[in-house]
């Protein structure tokens, strides 16, 4: 977070330094475009947030360099971004999947088909930690603290449903099974091992977990839904972002008499750092480039941040203070998060959960 710190306030400092000394591209430039059609692919639980900057943004480009802009928007879930990416069904000319593990994941999978890099410069955007939701009555019976809690209930044969998104398409599915893994073998997901992964004790803990499983998708969001419109009788737990919770903890009160809260887990809490990325390929070209770094320095704005949190999101910009009107416990949300900031996996330890994948999952769902 010291690093994340000082990387953003650097940025910041070159965003104040261009307001001051900055340029302005006129409409009457030799070679500017009459409109730019900047393609952004993004995931899911940042849509409503995104959907709320679009005309902000198209406005202050405009304003700013005389030209008309387009954010052209595809939304799905991390993995299926990289996927869009690799097959050429969408070409982007900015990126944010839900966290920057997948950047090395698509740069890898890149070079290998096609010999060249494709990441340019990137930088997160809002940060959101993975939380256990569950009904707040359940959570306070069964004493729920973690993923480890949901294998010693389906031990002890007690009835409840879970889900999480599909780790092949979301990375909120992908952060939920890799905590299964690290608490089945009490190890943070840097310590993790291949040999942990394929160990059949650690394979019978995360199966016995996915046993309880009653849906897999690919959008976190739709699990929030799914709660308030069904109820504790559809889905005990289920592993979505903080706000997810936050966005529907209110309305679960209000129609079924209890909360939803987040567990944050006592391993550690993974975050999600949504970073933007400005793809570097052949076919953004230099006005692409230059909206795709406006629209990262537009983001990183103090207003827009403050936006960002009325979507549940933690902002990154140091100079942001977290709003703790929203961020609060009656929200089913802590402000302060003393659980430990997980590091992530090596690059091999995630491509051995996802091919263990196929032998965990519930085969019924």
């Amino acid at each position: 977070m010291l690093l994340l710190t000082g990387v953003l306030m650097g940025l910041l400092c070159g965003v104040l330094m261009s307001r001051v000394y900055g340029y302005r591209v006129a409409p009457s430039t030799s070679g500017a475009p009459e409109k730019i059609e900047l393609v952004f692919l993004f995931t899911s639980e940042k849509e409503a947030w995104i959907n709320a900057i679009k005309p902000l943004f198209e406005k202050h480009f405009r304003e700013k360099y005389g030209i008309e802009l387009e954010l052209k928007l595809y939304v799905t879930g991390s993995h299926e971004t990289v996927n869009l990416i690799l097959s050429g069904s969408v070409k982007p000319d900015v990126w944010s999947p839900a966290s920057s593990i997948w950047v090395p994941y698509l740069e890898e999978k890149w070079k290998k088909m096609h010999g060249n890099d494709i990441v340019g410069e990137w930088y997160p955007i809002v940060l959101s930690p993975l939380a256990l939701a569950g009904w707040g009555d359940l959570v306070a019976r069964y004493s729920v603290k973690g993923f480890a809690d949901l294998y010693m209930l389906a031990e002890a044969g007690v009835d409840f449903k879970y889900g999480h998104t599909d780790p092949m398409l979301s990375n909120s599915g992908l952060m939920a099974l890799l905590l299964q893994f690290c608490e089945a073998v009490n190890k943070t997901p840097d310590q993790l091992t291949i040999d942990d992964i394929r160990n059949p004790k650690t394979l019978e803990i995360v199966k016995t977990i996915e046993s309880k499983a009653v849906f897999y998708g690919k959008s976190t969001g739709f699990f929030g839904e799914w709660a308030v419109e069904n109820g504790p009788q559809a889905i005990s737990f289920f592993a979505v972002y903080e706000n997810v919770v936050i966005s529907t903890a209110a309305k679960a009160r209000a129609k079924w008499g209890t909360s939803l809260v987040a567990v944050y887990p006592r391993i550690g809490v993974l975050y999600s750092d949504h970073p933007l990325v400005m793809m570097d390929a052949e076919w953004v070209d230099s006005w692409k480039k230059l909206a795709a770094r406006e629209l990262l320095l537009f983001l990183l704005q103090p207003e827009v941040q403050e936006l960002a949190q009325r979507f549940g999101f933690r902002p990154v910009n140091p100079l942001v203070h977290l709003n703790e009107s929203i961020f609060n416990e009656n929200n089913g949300v802590l402000s302060e998060i003393k659980a430990r900031a997980l590091k992530p996996p090596r690059g091999d330890v995630l491509e051995a959960i996802l091919e263990v994948w196929v032998e965990v999952r519930n085969p019924g769902v």
